[in-house]
C-alpha cells in the first residue's frame, strides 16, 4: 500500500504551508508538496527579474539547481492602467522593501487620486513556473478589474480590499477564498498547472 511518502514531491517556493497544503488538496493526493522550510531552504532567493515570468522562474530554478527536486514557483502582480502599468513587477514592494500591504494599498488609493471609477481598469497576473526532472513550463492566469476608491472588505490578503474583479461587485476582500479562487489569476493559474500534473495519470 502506497503511503505519502511513496508519494512523487514537488516543492512549492514558498515558506507559506498553508499555500502548499492547497495545492496538495487539489492535486488529490497524488503528490507530496513541500515548502521551502521542509527542504531546508532559508536563504534568500533574489527576485530580481523584470517581469513576473522571469521571478517565477529564478525561484523554480534556483530550487531545482541548487536541491534536485522537482518543484514550482509563482509570481505575481498587480497592472494598472492609469499608472502605465505600475505597480507591475514590483506589486509586493511598491511602498519599498519592508512595506506592508496598507503601505502598498495606500500609496496606490494616493497614486489614483482624482482619476474617475471608469478610468480605474486593472488586472492581476499570475506565472507558475514548473519544473519536472528536465521539463519545465510557465502557466498563467489574468484577472481583469477595477481599483476601488476606498478599502471594502476584510478578507484576503495584499490588495484584495481595492480589487474589483470585473465579474463582480464585490472586492476579493469581501469574497470568501472559495468565491474568490473561482475567478482569481492565481487560482486559475494553479488549476492549469493541476490539470497538467493530473493528466500524468491518465
Amino acid at each position: 500500500m502506497m503511503t505519502k511518502e511513496d508519494l512523487p514531491v514537488l516543492v512549492f517556493a514558498t515558506h507559506n504551508a498553508n499555500k502548499a497544503a492547497e495545492v496538495e488538496r487539489m492535486l488529490e493526493g497524488r503528490y507530496r508538496i513541500l515548502t521551502l522550510n521542509d527542504i531546508g531552504c532559508n536563504e534568500e532567493i533574489i527576485e530580481d527579474a523584470t517581469t513576473l515570468e522571469g521571478n517565477a522562474q529564478i525561484k523554480a530554478r534556483y530550487v531545482k539547481t541548487q536541491y534536485g527536486l522537482d518543484c514550482f514557483a509563482d509570481d505575481t502582480g498587480l497592472e494598472v492602467d492609469a499608472l502605465d502599468g505600475l505597480p507591475g513587477v514590483k506589486t509586493a514592494r511598491y511602498a519599498g522593501e519592508n512595506a506592508d500591504s496598507s503601505a502598498n494599498m495606500e500609496k496606490l488609493i494616493h497614486a489614483l487620486d482624482g482619476v474617475s471609477e471608469d478610468k480605474r481598469q486593472a488586472r492581476f497576473r499570475t506565472c507558475i513556473c514548473l519544473i519536472q526532472g528536465e521539463e519545465e513550463v510557465v502557466l498563467k492566469g489574468v484577472c481583469e478589474g477595477r481599483i476601488a476608491l476606498a478599502l471594502e472588505g476584510t478578507e484576503g490578503f495584499g490588495y484584495d480590499p481595492i480589487f474589483h474583479p470585473n465579474s463582480e461587485s464585490r472586492t476579493f476582500a469581501e469574497m470568501s477564498p472559495a468565491e474568490k479562487n473561482t475567478v482569481s489569476h492565481r487560482g486559475q493559474a494553479v488549476r492549469k498547472m493541476v490539470n497538467a500534473l493530473l493528466a500524468r495519470f491518465q
